[in-house]
């Protein structure tokens, strides 16, 4: 028997006007998703508690079986797991995002903070991945910046893209932090950090604006008409808290594919092996379908996850979001189930939430789920949809997150 939990991320929306009211999910054709919405169980995943905090990671720290008010500290450590950062059990690491600030008055050559002496209310968040930098050019500036903020104490590790670390050894780690992305077209003044150690770190992000923004390679982007990578900005920090091994206590062998570090931090966390990020980085959707069908002929249970592209989450380009659900559906669901019943009986539990916990819809909740066994049977008068609406009107009670993985492997589940 093979188990897989599929986790699609970022494809729970709300209605959309330019959509007739209908949300991406409805519009998209999704068949494959459906055929399991269709086959056994479906319905809402239950509310992350209010209290718990939120972030990219915790979704996943759920499905795997982890309660996250006790295991999940932010996404920080979860990447450094991933990038083989080795960290101190009271080390503090901390995301380090790229974006690009700007002033309330136009841009200027220098994006309109050439003036600027230090980050305040005068100073807005422009974009929270620094246009969509590249790893190469983002590897530039952090090795920079750690050559001259860097010491015993402070250490700056580049990760992908426009996401990085920061390792504050023997640091605060109950500071008030901001998702960048929730700031976009904002005053950053009120999302400054504050309280335990947020003088240092707002010493730090004021410290790495003044060496980005006079950088070269900073001028070559604004003379390409490209954003500027013009500040580090601090936090989803976390101390690394000690996993019990999944694997051991359900005596499997398992493996983690995605493409996000956070993700892949999960499951070396809990003792999983994870698909080196080298070997996924830039592949197709059928790539990766065929590397985690090629991981379970070899092991009992695969955690697969993929996300939508930040621009498609975060864009407005509605009619981009539609196509990219579907191409989930067809270069990696599909492909999947195909491989999965050739690898003979399976259970399979199809995740999809918002990608945005912290700040969804109203009412929206963390998602929801199909659950499968391939040695059960399909009613073939069930017309209901792998979509936000049809989860709702399930007569399935909201469902555990953290019940998954134990019921993949059940015995008569």
């Amino acid at each position: 028997m093979k188990h897989v939990i599929l986790h699609a991320e970022g494809m729970v929306d709300h209605s959309r006007n330019e959509l007739g009211g209908q949300t991406p999910l409805q519009v998209a054709s999704t068949p494959h998703l459906d055929r399991l919405a269709q086959a056994g169980e479906f319905g809402l995943l239950a509310t992350v508690p209010e209290n718990v905090r939120q972030g990219n990671g915790l979704i996943g720290t759920a499905l795997l079986g982890y309660d996250p008010k006790k295991y999940y500290q932010g996404p920080g450590p979860l990447e450094a797991a991933s990038l083989g950062v080795a960290i101190g059990e009271h080390d503090v690491v901390y995301r380090c995002t790229m974006v690009t600030l700007q002033a309330d008055a136009q841009y200027t050559r220098k994006g309109g903070l050439n003036e600027i002496k230090k980050l305040g209310p005068h100073v807005v968040m422009d974009d929270a991945t620094a246009g969509l930098i590249s790893t190469e050019e983002a590897r530039e500036l952090i090795e920079a910046i750690n050559e001259q903020l860097g010491s015993e104490m402070i250490q700056f590790y580049p990760g992908l893209g426009h996401r990085h670390l920061m390792v504050w050894v023997n640091g605060k780690s109950k500071a008030v932090c901001t998702d960048p992305q929730v700031l976009i077209g904002r005053p950053i003044a009120d999302a400054l950090p504050t309280g335990d150690g947020s003088d240092i770190l707002g010493k730090l992000m004021d410290a790495s604006f003044q060496i980005l923004r006079d950088h070269p390679l900073n001028d070559e982007r604004l003379d390409a008409k490209q954003k500027p990578a013009n500040c580090l900005w601090l936090w989803g920090q976390g101390k690394a808290v000690l996993w019990p091994s999944l694997a051991e206590r359900l005596k499997m062998s398992g493996v983690v594919v995605s493409q996000s570090d956070v993700h892949r931090g999960l499951g070396i966390m809990a003792g999983l092996e994870a698909v080196d990020g080298a070997r996924l980085a830039g592949v197709g959707l059928r790539t990766q379908a065929a590397i985690a069908l090629e991981e379970l002929r070899q092991k009992d249970f695969a955690y697969v996850h993929v996300e939508l592209p930040d621009e498609v989450v975060y864009g407005v380009d509605v009619a981009a979001k539609v196509k990219g659900i579907e191409a989930i559906d067809q270069e990696l669901v599909g492909p999947l189930l195909e491989g999965l019943a050739k690898l003979g009986p399976h259970r399979i539990a199809a995740v999809c939430d918002s990608g945005n916990v912290h700040h969804g819809q109203a009412g929206e909740g963390p998602g929801f789920f199909a659950y499968h066994d391939s040695t059960g049977g399909t009613s073939a008068e069930n017309k209901r949809r792998f979509i936000e609406i049809d989860a709702r009107s399930s007569v399935v009670p909201p469902r555990d997150a953290t019940k998954f993985v134990v019921r993949l492997f059940a015995k008569g589940s």
